[in-house]
């Protein structure tokens, strides 16, 4: 669906498992439109619920006080998605190595791994406080085929 014109929904939510799922499926509806495959359908809403599940949990330890925000974007050429938490923020760096051998049966490091295995472009912002998660599937250049 190439023309479409550029849009966007942005979500101030509660710390809970519930806005997990309404950011998944937002993401998820959001990709359909664009027109993505099924396959790339899973994968975006996977990562992004691996965001928001990290939001929730890991940023903002489900503190009823903090909020996560969730915005989708469709530019025409980009699904952008940015995932925020109130929390004491992370560094991308200091994450362990999820395929390091010693590493392997944790669970630890494991959702960033899958997050930047299934989108095309994945950001970190320090806000102080906070962590804004910005995850990018280029659109019209998702592989065809098995």
């Amino acid at each position: 669906m190439t023309g479409q014109q550029a849009s966007r929904i942005t979500y101030t939510l509660d710390s809970s498992l519930d806005s997990v799922n309404k950011v998944e499926q937002t993401a998820e509806q959001m990709a359909r439109k664009a027109g993505v495959d099924e396959d790339e359908i899973f994968r975006i809403s996977m990562a992004v619920r691996e965001a928001a599940v990290n939001a929730v949990l890991h940023g903002n330890a489900y503190d009823p006080d903090k909020r996560m925000t969730a915005s989708f974007e469709n530019t025409g050429a980009d699904l952008v998605i940015r995932i925020t938490d109130e929390g004491k923020g992370l560094d991308p760096a200091t994450l362990p190595d999820p395929l390091a051998p010693e590493n392997l049966l944790r669970g630890s490091g494991r959702g960033i791994f899958l997050i930047r295995s299934f989108m095309d472009e994945v950001h970190f912002r320090q806000l102080h406080p906070g962590t804004e998660l910005t995850l990018i599937k280029h659109l019209g250049t998702a592989p065809t085929g098995a």
